[in-house]
């Protein structure tokens, strides 16, 4: 990222071969490839897809005016504005006449090298001369690429904990009533660990499940997506720590993960989870008894969540759910957040520092509602993972509730207060949800 896509197709081929990982993938780079020889030196290098945007972009009636954002652009490209469109002249056969033009020239330069197909050309750096540290000595190995080998990788889903284990156990226990429990070791290979168990639990169509009806208690460290998709009644408790995309996709289980019981250090001073965990979740309930990584709850619609601490880009673009931060953010926290709740613990009040520039109400906890919600959380977080830095600001509540801070959109504020409005004149909450957006609707027509 950022340096030229010949550094960057040349590294990732050069560093796959070295591990023997070369043909379980398919290499593309884009990076305004504008001619033939472009294609050709990219595909040298061990490039197999080609990706392009500046040069059918051009061909279109583009002239790079770079106002894309500020909905002016006078050629009717990168515009709403109804003006501004009718400007435009672009047409898709000038965008085939394009690719034509450039498969001519990579035809030429291929038939001058005595080439006869594209994947001829893949990793032939001994067609090359200049940055020889670029290049792969051997070029004869460098072609067992994806399309050379003629066959897909074996992924080995097989070997898998949701293959071993749980399908098994899921399987066996399906039809007695109750509650059902199973214990398991974990290691950083472990990657999607509940996914395909939820998966068959969708796919025979069981809803309504209590919670915690399917426990898998799990010991060790998570790899990569642990829990993603997972559906309610579905709950995976972790003690140790996880990688990124814990909970990508959550849709109404649980997930809950705490240090070992023997960890001596402070777990709120440390990180329990990686980066981009709870991407697009919709639903459940996700409790981290520590810091998370990079971009927590981004696109989050529906989900809870609970840790205690996070990094940069925190909540961005989440349109909904509740999220409460017991600890310090990162910077550019909650940008683009259109919908939902958060909490920040602002103990050295220096929260507005990191807020995105976004139309967010941020304002000190004074309302009822939000301090009974607050501590209710906050209880079943404690219940759940037993976090010492939750069970201090319970046991003095008046004394934290200062510290707190509530974000929310203020669009989304605006509609809470009508929708709260309408239920204090005895209307259900389902009607007073409608009128409340419809009150929102005539008010933008107006304006």
């Amino acid at each position: 990222a950022g340096l030229p896509w010949e550094t960057g197709i040349a590294e990732a081929h050069r560093e796959l071969i070295a591990n023997h990982l070369r043909e379980r993938v398919i290499l593309q780079t884009d990076g305004k490839l504008m001619c033939g020889r472009d294609v050709v030196i990219a595909a040298m290098l061990g490039a197999e897809e080609f990706g392009f945007a500046t040069g059918p972009l051009i061909a279109m009636g583009c002239m790079m005016m770079r106002v894309c954002s500020k909905d002016t652009c006078p050629f009717g490209v990168a515009t709403q504005n109804e003006q501004l469109r009718a400007r435009f002249r672009g047409k898709p056969e000038y965008v085939m006449n394009y690719m034509l033009l450039m498969a001519e020239d990579v035809r030429h330069i291929m038939a001058s090298l005595g080439v006869r197909t594209v994947n001829e050309l893949v990793g032939r750096t001994d067609l090359l001369a200049g940055a020889s540290e670029l290049f792969v000595p051997d070029y004869s190995e460098n072609r067992q690429c994806h399309y050379e080998t003629g066959h897909a990788f074996d992924f080995g889903l097989e070997k898998t904990v949701d293959m071993k284990y749980l399908l098994p156990w899921y399987k066996k226990e399906q039809k007695k009533n109750g509650k059902h429990q199973i214990s398991l070791n974990l290691c950083a290979s472990d990657r999607t660990v509940g996914t395909l168990l939820g998966s068959e639990i969708v796919r025979n169509k069981i809803k309504d499940l209590e919670d915690d009806t399917w426990l898998v208690e799990c010991h060790g460290s998570a790899g990569q997506s642990f829990g993603t998709f997972l559906p309610k009644g579905v709950t995976l408790r972790l003690f140790g720590d996880a990688n990124d995309y814990v909970g990508k996709g959550l849709s109404g289980g649980k997930i809950i993960i705490t240090p070992k019981p023997e960890a001596r250090f402070e777990w709120s001073k440390n990180t329990i989870i990686g980066n981009v965990a709870l991407y697009g979740a919709t639903g459940g309930t996700a409790y981290f008894a520590g810091m998370a990584g990079e971009r927590f709850c981004v696109r989050n619609s529906g989900a809870t969540a609970v840790c205690e601490g996070c990094g940069d880009h925190g909540l961005e673009y989440m349109t909904g759910g509740i999220a409460v931060i017991l600890g310090e953010t990162g910077k550019n926290f909650a940008a683009g957040m259109s919908g939902g709740i958060v909490y920040v613990l602002d103990e050295h009040h220096t929260l507005y520092r990191n807020i995105g520039h976004e139309p967010l109400v941020l304002k000190e906890l004074s309302e009822k509602y939000d301090i009974h919600q607050l501590k209710d959380l906050l209880e079943d977080y404690v219940k759940e993972t037993q976090s010492k830095k939750a069970e201090t600001i319970l046991r003095n509540m008046e004394d934290w509730i200062p510290h707190f801070k509530k974000i929310v959109p203020g669009p989304y504020q605006e509609m809470l207060e009508r929708i709260s409005h309408y239920e204090e004149l005895g209307i259900s909450e389902k009607d007073a949800r409608m009128e409340a957006f419809h009150d929102l609707c005539r008010r933008k027509e107006g304006a």
